[in-house]
């Protein structure tokens, strides 16, 4: 039996939601981009937790890989056209949060855009 949501924001969270999958796809939004690059993007995270997130939104049908299949590894990662779907998504959230942080003094790193 399929889930039951109540709400279509429960949808979008069940996606996106969790502490990293909307950072992964607002970089993703981007361009695409090598796992190492990504990794010097997000400090915070772990490889393993970024494997994972990168291997469950690939499942989702969000995130395509590509392993160029060369030594040493090349494998990157791009928003399929569903991942697209959610750049507006993303951009509020970015600009949401970017506010945010203006208005209460938060201070953002400059790591990468989003």
């Amino acid at each position: 039996m399929s889930k039951v949501y109540h709400c279509p924001v429960e949808v979008t969270f069940d996606v996106i939601g969790g502490r990293w999958r909307a950072v992964i796809l607002a970089h993703l939004k981007e361009g695409t981009h090598r796992y190492g690059e990504l990794r010097r993007r997000m400090p915070g995270i772990s490889e393993k937790v970024l494997t994972q997130q990168l291997r469950e939104l690939e499942g989702d049908g969000l995130v395509a890989r590509h392993d160029h299949r060369t030594v040493p590894p090349h494998v990157d990662y791009r928003l399929t056209a569903e991942g697209h779907s959610l750049a507006p998504v993303l951009q509020a959230l970015y600009d949401w949060g970017q506010a945010r942080a203006g208005r209460t003094g938060t201070p953002i790193a400059a790591v990468g855009g989003g």
